[in-house]
């Protein structure tokens, strides 16, 4: 094994960014600037950010699928709809919904809102089309009319003429006047249901297009018919191009002559997408297509008869974007108008953002930089994405099965290769720079589930499948920039498992290939000729993942059983195992020069490991599902993880950003210790709490209040203190009061911090402190216990009161202690009570009340007292011991009850 000392372990890793679904297909909307997108993604809304494909936000629904989106002008709000018929209005800058209502007898199928903001029009399953107050939430007009579902809706462009416009499933058009609440013109020429209404730019001309394979103009001066302009595919979006854009600007339009464009006869340019998945650029003039895109971007299903094909929506972006483009399989392409080298009009596509995965299957880091990340999925296309920006840079389509596999090398030529396997039973080898196919394999008898570039020659690749065989491909004859595949040749065939073949690995010196396979082996096989060296034997489940070490002559294997293993390529032995994962390991790959490896697996947790201490240094739960692609980069060590939740997340080795995170984080710490060691020298009280908080030290704040408890008048530094917390910082000092009042020796500074708490605040200010309950139910048991044990001395005193008062040690009136003459007095007092005469205290008082106030007969009764009574100077001792012994016994009595 390589030494750990000579390489930097990697302590943690931390995910950066992460490529999730924010679109299931259906309602989106886009906003007035084209910064943002909000998609329906199932029950939830998710604003993403166009420039990333990053979620900004999501929006959780009412259980049912959302069914319609519109944003309003300024892009404050949000209008939403489903299949619960519930309409809701949210604030973007809160992500509130600040008013819902239902209004349809089946689910809103379309909204749009007037240019002014204030009313919403929807359309509905249940042939009506409602239109809403936005700010009362009230239904202002109520229209029926339509035979069948109304599938679209449209306010007239123009603020002064107040005019809804809807198209059904009926194959109708209908006109609705919102000043007369009527339906002004009722237009029928289509055969199919209506997909889409636009408005040409003077408001005077409406263009209608449906699953009939045409485009209908309408005069909305008069409600004519104008003309038909077939199109020979089904339209879903049809758009006006406006003047003075980009788009009109790129295909020569804004050179027409001013007059021509105001006349009434002057020529409407307008865009349709559909089912072929190509953006066609007409002219209303003789009907005639100005532009079609030579090929379709959209990803086409190999299966003719489905019918989720193409195009669904389209878009003109505002602020000379270009044109936003969604296709059937939830991507969204973005297009920029440019002229070629001729002059010609023409679409680039800039940009493309993929909403849904689905089922990650294998990827991989591409190029020199690894700037990219392949990715299989359920798809028979292998989706390429800009690791900076997460968005899809190109599609590899070819295979006519989903993509199980693939891996990449760079060639002796310095160019990118991919080579991938397919269920359709054959292998592909990809061109990166030219994105074409360059290669192709045939010859499996089943779907191939693994495959392998060599590590050091790269000519030549290995590929295992469903059919229990390995095969050994050569790439003689590929020419890297060609255009057209050539058939690739098998070198060598061997039968190597009696199950499917699972993993594939090529050893760095290309001198053997390990397989792994559902029957429980890894076998090594000698290069070129497939002859075999080892049987490795010992998990208990089919194996996953195999890959060599880098640098030593070993093999790691990942199994069903929970287990990864280590084995000597020598003699095959089995060197280390490693247990964590509760599921099956679904792959594992060698890190930090083959001293670590991290592993994934069906229990969604990613694993960092040491090998040499067989421990696993950190776990991370980024996944809901299983995850079954690893790619680890060569240069960078990033890690990308995917699996059946259908989310990429990247990760970025965070050691050095860690320990220099700790580095300062250790060093403001010494310096606000040094801070608060001064406030406490300096007996800045309020300073030193403060600081005490800010770095959680529970045992220097117990010294603050314990030094307070003894100090008279510090209700003013407490106060000020303990006023400047926050809600959190009370709750940490909670926690602390709750710690202390378990223990007897500390309960009294416990008690008096809470004492203080709860005269600062008010009760209506803790109760909002989180998980207040929990603290208080540790508080209060504890709290009671110390009282009851505080009562209990209390009143075991009293026996000592009256033993003190039968030895007339203490008054039992007054319960203090006598002076000398007291005492004298006290015991004159016996002797006369015992001879039936009068108190020395009666006659004193009897001589003030009958108002001799003569002071020389009171001190003549004082100095008979004192004359009478004589005590020991022993019993003096004794009295003063026991004055000294009831002293601190009163005093302990008093420090408890305070």
């Amino acid at each position: 094994m390589a030494t750990p000392s000579l390489v930097g372990l990697k302590r943690n890793y931390r995910c950066v960014s992460s490529l999730q679904q924010f679109y299931s297909g259906g309602a989106f909307a886009v906003s007035s600037d084209g910064s943002f997108l909000a998609c329906a993604c199932g029950e939830q809304i998710k604003v993403v950010d166009t420039a990333d494909a990053s979620v900004r936000a999501t929006i959780e629904g009412d259980s049912e699928a959302v069914t319609a989106l519109a944003l309003s002008p300024d892009d404050r709000f949000l209008f939403s709809a489903s299949h619960s018929r519930l309409i809701r209005v949210w604030d973007l800058s809160s992500l509130k919904c600040i008013r819902s209502w239902k209004g349809h007898d089946g689910p809103v199928m379309g909204i749009a809102c007037h240019s002014s903001g204030g009313l919403i029009a929807t359309a509905g399953a249940d042939k009506r089309v409602c239109v809403w107050d936005v700010d009362g939430g009230f239904c202002t007009h109520f229209f029926k009319g339509h035979q069948g579902v109304v599938t679209s809706i449209a306010f007239h462009s123009d603020p002064n003429r107040l005019l809804l416009l809807s198209g059904s499933d009926d194959a109708s058009i209908r006109v609705w006047n919102l000043e007369s609440k009527k339906c002004v013109a009722v237009m029928e020429k289509h055969f199919s249901p209506v997909t889409s209404l636009a408005l040409s730019e003077d408001g005077q001309t409406l263009l209608s297009a449906g699953r009939d394979k045409v485009v209908n103009i309408w005069d909305l001066h008069n409600y004519i018919f104008k003309i038909t302009i077939p199109t020979y595919e089904m339209v879903e979006t049809v758009s006006v191009i406006q003047l003075g854009t980009s788009l009109s600007a790129c295909l020569g339009l804004s050179e027409l002559p001013a007059g021509k464009r105001k006349a009434s006869s002057s020529p409407i340019y307008f865009l349709t997408v559909g089912e072929r998945g190509i953006v066609r650029v007409w002219n209303s003039e003789g009907a005639v297509c100005m532009y079609e895109q030579q090929s379709s971007d959209a990803t086409l299903s190999s299966d003719e008869e489905d019918s989720r094909r193409g195009f669904t929506s389209a878009v003109i972006l505002p602020s000379d974007q270009g044109l936003l483009c969604v296709t059937a399989d939830q991507q969204f392409l973005f297009y920029s108008p440019i002229k070629s080298v001729e002059g010609e009009f023409e679409l680039n596509l800039c940009k493309r953002l993929v909403g849904y995965n689905e089922e990650i299957l294998d990827m991989r880091f591409l190029g020199g930089d690894e700037q990219y990340l392949a990715v299989a999925t359920n798809l028979e296309q292998v989706r390429v994405y800009d690791v900076a920006s997460m968005s899809c840079a190109y599609v590899l389509s070819g295979h006519t099965d989903i993509v199980v596999c693939l891996d990449t090398c760079i060639s002796s030529s310095g160019r990118t290769l991919v080579v991938t396997g397919s269920k359709d039973n054959s292998v592909r080898v990809w061109d990166i720079e030219s994105r074409h196919c360059i290669g192709i394999g045939r010859g499996h008898m089943g779907a191939v589930g693994a495959v392998a570039f060599s590590k050091k020659r790269k000519s030549f690749f290995v590929s295992g499948s469903c059919d229990r065989t390995i095969k050994v491909w050569s790439m003689e004859g590929v020419a890297e920039d060609a255009d057209q595949e050539i058939v690739l040749k098998a070198k060598a065939v061997v039968a190597a498992h009696d199950k499917d073949i699972n993993s594939l690995a090529v050893s760095p010196n290309d001198s053997l290939v390990c397989s792994g396979s559902e029957d429980h082996t890894a076998c090594l096989w000698r290069l070129p000729d497939l002859v075999s060296v080892a049987v490795l034997k010992g998990h208990r489940r089919g194996i996953w993942s195999v890959e060599f070490s880098p640098v030593d002559q070993c093999v790691m294997t990942a199994s069903g059983d929970r287990s990864i293993k280590i084995w000597a390529v020598s003699d095959g032995s089995c060197l280390k195992t490693f247990e964590g994962h509760t599921s099956s390991v679904l792959r594992a790959s060698f890190l930090s020069r083959g001293t670590q490896f991290v592993s994934c697996g069906g229990d969604g947790l990613v694993k960092l490991w040491t090998i040499k201490s067989n421990e696993c240094i950190a776990t991370y739960d980024q996944h809901e599902g299983k995850v079954w692609a690893l790619a680890v980069g060569r240069k960078t060590e990033m890690l990308a993880t995917g699996g059946t939740d259908a989310i990429v997340n990247l990760w970025h080795d965070c050691t050095a950003a860690d320990k220099q995170e700790a580095f300062h984080k250790e060093e403001v710490a010494i310096l606000r210790g040094q801070e608060l060691e001064n406030a406490v020298s300096a007996a800045d009280y309020i300073r030193a709490i403060q600081l005490a908080f800010e770095l959680r030290r529970p045992h220097k704040l117990f010294e603050l209040f314990s030094q307070l408890c003894r100090i008279r008048d510090t209700e003013d530094p407490i106060e000020k203190a303990l006023s400047g917390l926050g809600k959190e910082e009370l709750r940490v000092l909670l926690e602390y009061v709750r710690e202390w009042n378990t223990k007897p020796k500390l309960c009294h500074v416990a008690q008096f911090v809470l004492f203080q708490i709860f005269s600062i605040f008010p009760p209506t200010e803790i109760m909002e402190i989180k998980g207040v309950s929990e603290l208080l139910e540790g508080l209060i048991p504890y709290s009671q216990r110390h009282f009851g044990r505080i009562d209990r001395l209390v009143r075991s005193t009293f026996l000592l009161d009256y033993i003190l008062t039968k030895m007339s040690v203490i008054d039992p009136e007054t319960g203090t202690l006598p002076t000398k003459a007291e005492s004298m007095l006290l015991s004159e007092n016996d002797l006369k009570v015992e001879q039936g005469l009068p108190k020395i205290n009666d006659q004193i008082d009897h001589t003030y009340e009958s108002g001799h106030n003569d002071p020389i007969l009171v001190s003549e009764i004082e100095e008979k007292v004192a004359s009478k009574k004589r005590k020991s100077r022993k019993s003096k001792g004794g009295s003063l011991k026991k004055v000294k012994v009831a002293s601190h016994e009163d005093g302990s009595v008093i420090s408890v009850e305070a």
